[in-house]
């Protein structure tokens, strides 16, 4: 009897340990695919120029939810020069910029990671004339040789009758003009006082065109925000900004006499138009002043700068997060730029998808070209 009671003891210590081991288990199982989870999860880094954001915003919003909040795009709007600077110094995956990078720094790149850097236009950036005139809407008519003289501090007020011979009918005051630029390093300077180096030798050879300049007069605002702010706050204000934000921040904004003699106003028709034009295979082309009819003149690519060879920018820790990236920039040139016009922004024409493509099937991990794999995978080459 007494020896029936101890193995009764005994398998009732070896059920409990089991459970207690199974219990363990099922823990440890619970707690792994926990940490499988969290390490499936990755972080996209990218920063740059403030004009895109909106739409990158957007595109993060949508992909996260596209991959079951499993993929995170982090986008820092620091505005066009911050984004070169930190893409050089591969402290983020990605870059934005309304600038291309230039022959010297592709030049380093390729000395520094063995290959060169990418620009993949992503949007397009139709930067338009913003004013604060009392009394007076949007539609207001300029030409490029009127801004050039605005900009350099010959035409002074409203009334001026440079303006009011492109404005026919138009009431405009004798009000101070105050010019408005930006103070930060920005794409939409470099589109902006590209367009007036195309229409004035005197701007080119005194200013000239650049992520910034020595402005001769004006005042200066940080980012899209900063410009926007200061004209809305300043009456008789002039500036300059995309046409995505004066939308956004219900700014008066007029329309621009194109080379054609055509007289525009902004759209995201007129943006795409300007693009129609034989691109570069690395598309780094200005269309500002472009010779389409009926293209807005003030305008050009937003585009996302990224390493040919993801395994030497320093931001990318392994091979996940560098498919991570191509995958996205793939979704963001296809699917997501269902996103652009609902934003203010203008959709890309197919000549500069197909160069995308072209460029992205370059782009490797190591030996690996997982541009390429990618887009086969997706029927896309």
């Amino acid at each position: 009897m007494k020896t029936m009671k101890l193995n009764k003891l005994s398998n009732l210590a070896i059920l409990a340990g089991i459970m207690i081991l199974a219990a363990a288990c099922g823990g440890n199982v619970e707690r792994d695919a926990r940490r499988t989870e969290r390490e499936a999860r990755v972080d996209i880094l990218g920063a740059g120029a403030t004009f895109p954001a909106p739409l990158i915003t957007a595109m993060a919003d949508e992909y996260r939810t596209k991959t079951n909040n499993r993929i995170t795009v982090n986008y820092q709007s620091i505005g066009s020069g911050g984004g070169i600077r930190q893409f050089i110094e591969q402290t983020i995956m990605f870059g934005m910029s309304e600038a291309y990078l230039s022959d010297e720094v592709l030049a380093d790149i390729e000395r520094s990671t063995g290959g060169t850097a990418f620009n993949l236009p992503i949007t397009l950036a139709d930067v338009v004339p913003t004013y604060n005139i009392p009394g007076i809407g949007k539609g207001l008519v300029f030409d490029g040789q009127l801004l050039v003289d605005i900009y350099m501090g010959r035409i002074t007020r409203w009334n001026d009758p440079k303006i009011a011979a492109l404005n026919p009918g138009t009431d405009l005051p004798a009000l101070p003009i105050t010019v408005v630029h930006r103070s930060d390093g920005s794409g939409t300077t470099f589109v902006w006082t590209s367009y007036l180096t195309r229409i004035s030798d005197e701007w080119g050879n005194r200013v000239g065109y650049g992520t910034s300049v020595n402005w001769p007069v004006g005042l200066g605002g940080n980012g899209n925000e900063g410009v926007a702010g200061a004209i809305i706050n300043s009456p008789g204000a002039i500036g300059y900004n995309s046409l995505s934000y004066a939308l956004l921040n219900n700014m008066a904004y007029g329309s621009v006499v194109n080379s054609s003699g055509n007289t525009i106003e902004p759209s995201y028709e007129a943006t795409t138009q300007a693009a129609n034009i034989e691109l570069p295979d690395d598309t780094r082309v200005l269309f500002t002043n472009t010779p389409a009819p009926d293209g807005y003149p003030i305008a050009g690519f937003a585009w996302m700068l990224v390493y040919e060879n993801l395994d030497r920018n320093n931001a990318i820790n392994n091979r996940e997060h560098a498919q991570e990236l191509v995958e996205f920039l793939v979704w963001s040139i296809t699917e997501g730029q269902e996103l652009s016009e609902t934003l203010g922004f203008a959709r890309l024409p197919g000549a500069a998808v197909e160069k995308n493509f072209d460029m992205i099937s370059r782009i490797r991990w190591k030996d690996e070209m997982i541009g390429q794999k990618t887009l086969e995978e997706r029927d896309l080459i």
